[in-house]
């Protein structure tokens, strides 16, 4: 459990039951208790670095194998500890204010893996966040949303981020139209679009970030992944993209025969080894 029992924020109750699907993607809908799934390096081989990794899915289902499973067991053998965050689906049958509600997982997940750092034999410092399509979109809202609202805590804050092909925007003509639609439901604004455009909501606090997006993406357009690459450079937040030829969307751990994109995971582990994560 993420959050004690009884006590999940903005929950109410409700009749939606959890699913999950395999037909060569494992799915899982109607998430209402989110959790944290763990895969732990031995004490030996741990670097001290961690990661809690947030899958996609539009917010309305999660992809919980490519991007979240087979992640957690790749940085494992690399000594990094790998929190999955199951998130809860924003859903107004299961919840109120359902806009608030994955960021309210997101920042409760990386406060619970910062106040265990010592059990899991992690540097407190060295805690990131690693999000794909919407599920980057979360990432990239708790890098820039972790000091505000009733949640705020420095304790939420990632030391770094890690996006694929995110959702980035709301507000422009290349947002994805159905993560934007599942995530604010009826609470749809112009206050709220702006709110979660995280381009617009970029501040010095937020972490430095590596990106990865191809530009044939049909579903999330590149111009997200640059447009929060610019910001980040406005304020001199140290920020990589990968953009890559092709490799489309939703791709993950899945890579084979996609081009060149197939060498993103070693682009990442370069990465984390120049920060000192690996």
């Amino acid at each position: 459990m993420l959050w004690p029992a009884g006590k999940i924020p903005n929950a109410i109750p409700n009749s939606v039951e959890e699913q999950t699907t395999n037909n060569g993607m494992l799915r899982i809908s109607g998430v209402t208790v989110p959790t944290l799934t763990a895969f732990i390096p031995p004490k030996d081989k741990a670097t001290g670095a961690a990661v809690m990794i947030c899958p996609g899915g539009g917010y309305s289902i999660l992809a919980a194998e490519h991007e979240g499973s087979d992640l957690g067991e790749w940085f494992k053998a690399r000594g990094i500890a790998a929190f999955v965050l199951k998130y809860r689906l924003p859903n107004p049958a299961a919840m109120t204010k359902q806009h608030e509600v994955p960021l309210k997982d997101a920042m409760q997940g990386m406060k619970l893996i910062r106040q265990n750092a010592t059990k899991y034999h992690i540097k407190s410092d060295q805690i990131g966040v690693m999000g794909f399509s919407a599920g980057g979109h979360l990432a990239a809202t708790l890098s820039t949303h972790f000091d505000r609202g009733e949640y705020a805590s420095e304790d939420a804050r990632p030391n770094y981020a890690i996006l694929l092909y995110p959702v980035i925007t709301f507000s422009k003509e290349y947002q994805h139209g159905g993560s934007h639609k599942n995530l604010l439901g009826a609470d749809d604004s112009e206050e709220l679009m702006n709110y979660y455009s995280n381009e617009l909501m970029v501040s010095p606090t937020t972490p430095p970030t590596f990106m990865v997006h191809a530009g044939d993406d049909k579903s999330v357009p590149i111009q997200n992944s640059f447009d929060y690459f610019l910001a980040l450079r406005a304020l001199g937040i140290q920020a990589e993209l990968h953009a890559y030829p092709t490799g489309g969307h939703g791709f993950g751990m899945r890579t084979a025969g996609k081009g060149s994109v197939d060498n993103w995971p070693a682009a990442m582990e370069g990465w984390l080894k120049s920060r000192g994560y690996q």
